[in-house]
């Protein structure tokens, strides 16, 4: 699909957020690509990121596609609204092995209030997880601007 964002500094505006999260810093994570509508999210393989059998935990790859949604939702609204997931659904389908893995986030329907995301993450060529959310546009209240 193609997306037209009403913000010509949508990019800008995402890239300034993701510098902001400090979760996402803890985690390691990298914004690598940001275009209308997807967005991408690289994560590295750290030891203190997996659970006891050595997979990347479950929490840290629902953040990071999460996140990479979020961001994929906010690159199609209008300058000063702020993004904030109201509900997702992840399938688990492999185990997070790997060395590098990259989630992204897709935007399906975008509305004025809810936009609905499709978010995997991968490594190499192997399908790790999928995610299915609604972002929620939030507007007009103070200390939540993107």
């Amino acid at each position: 699909m193609t997306f037209t964002p009403r913000d010509p500094n949508f990019e800008q505006r995402i890239r300034a957020s993701f510098a902001r999260q400090a979760f996402m810093t803890t985690l390691g994570a990298r914004l690598v690509h940001v275009a209308p509508g997807e967005v991408r999210i690289a994560l590295a393989h750290r030891d203190d990121l997996v659970q006891q059998h050595g997979f990347l935990h479950a929490g840290a790859v629902t953040s990071v596609v999460d996140s990479a949604c979020g961001y994929a939702a906010l690159s199609l609204m209008e300058p000063g609204a702020a993004v904030l997931a109201v509900e997702f659904k992840v399938n688990l389908l492999a185990p997070a092995a790997g060395s590098e893995f990259l989630a992204i986030g897709r935007v399906v329907r975008a509305g004025r209030t809810l936009t609905v995301c499709a978010g995997e993450l991968r490594a190499g060529d192997t399908l790790i997880a999928m995610l299915q959310g609604t972002m929620m546009a939030v507007r007009d209240r103070p200390g939540l601007e993107d």
